[in-house]
């Protein structure tokens, strides 16, 4: 594969950030801040495609990280070598690192500053993804968030420059309801990958079975777990929404954008009657623009 192809490659991955339900890097933001952001999202966009089994040339993704082609069906093989390649992204001695979306992620690091912690969190959690794929309880739930949403606000707070206890505690109430929006979401999606983020004592609770969730549509039991579940994430998204008042200029407008991409997904599947089996409810535009400047005017 050539240097062009790679990068075709790489581009691919960076364009999924379309698909998400709130604005990555938006063009509002400073052209250095979009970089850094974006740069944050193709390492974040291509370790969850590991754990899913999604990458879009996975034999080529296996030469980049030093594995064989064949080896790129084991996903724990790939998550170990992704780590070791992440860690020469700190590694200011070495040569670097050689999978392009990690290359391109270390003049954020270095010129942000950041920490390898956050990174190997989102990193151990699709190695989980790996082993657990059935959650007991909400509070085994949070904890999954702890490690596969919670850093990444962290590290938006870490390229802003904006990072402080009070400020990581609401963003990481917001992450963690934006994770758990998804789930709603993609419920049929995550049974197909034999992934359950329900938690079974809430689905005891409103007598749904895992037969339920392989149907075509939610029975009245489904839809009434997920709203019970959107609620939850609304509460989170309430908890976190101050964070936007914390801030000022394009940051407090970037901020407005999650939680308001949050605020309009649970619209949607609340506008679907909580039925989220035919698929993944999403807000439209205007519904999300429309969430943001109200996140705006109560922050402001």
């Amino acid at each position: 594969m050539t240097a062009g192809t790679d990068a075709q490659h790489e581009r691919a991955v960076l364009d999924k950030a379309a698909h998400e339900n709130f604005p990555v890097a938006p063009a509002f933001v400073p052209r250095a801040w979009r970089d850094d952001l974006m740069a944050l999202y193709g390492f974040a966009r291509l370790v969850d495609d590991i754990g899913d089994g999604d990458l879009a040339a996975p034999g080529r993704d296996a030469e980049l990280l030093g594995l064989d082609r064949g080896q790129s069906g084991d996903r724990l093989a790939m998550l170990d070598a992704f780590e070791a390649d992440l860690l020469r992204v700190f590694d200011s001695a070495g040569t670097g690192p050689r999978h392009p979306l990690l290359l391109r992620l270390r003049p954020t690091v270095r010129r942000c500053g950041l920490d390898p912690e956050p990174f190997l969190r989102l990193v151990e959690a699709n190695r989980q993804d790996q082993r657990v794929r059935r959650y007991s309880t909400y509070a085994d739930l949070l904890a999954y968030c702890e490690l596969s949403a919670n850093p990444v606000g962290r590290l938006v707070l870490g390229v802003t420059g904006t990072a402080s206890p009070e400020r990581v505690r609401r963003s990481d109430a917001v992450c963690t309801a934006l994770q758990i929006v998804e789930h709603l979401q993609d419920v049929a999606e995550d049974l197909a990958r034999d992934r359950v983020y329900l938690p079974a004592e809430d689905m005891r609770r409103f007598h749904v079975s895992e037969a339920d969730l392989s149907r075509p549509t939610s029975s009245a039991s489904l839809r009434a777990l997920v709203a019970w579940e959107a609620e939850r994430a609304g509460e989170l998204l309430n908890e976190g929404t101050p964070l936007v008042g914390s801030v000022h200029g394009r940051l407090k407008l970037l901020l407005a954008g999650f939680v308001g991409g949050g605020r309009a997904a649970l619209r949607a599947v609340a506008a679907a009657g909580y039925d989220v089996l035919p698929g993944p409810p999403k807000p439209t535009k205007l519904r999300l623009l429309r969430e943001v400047g109200a996140t705006l005017r109560r922050e402001g």
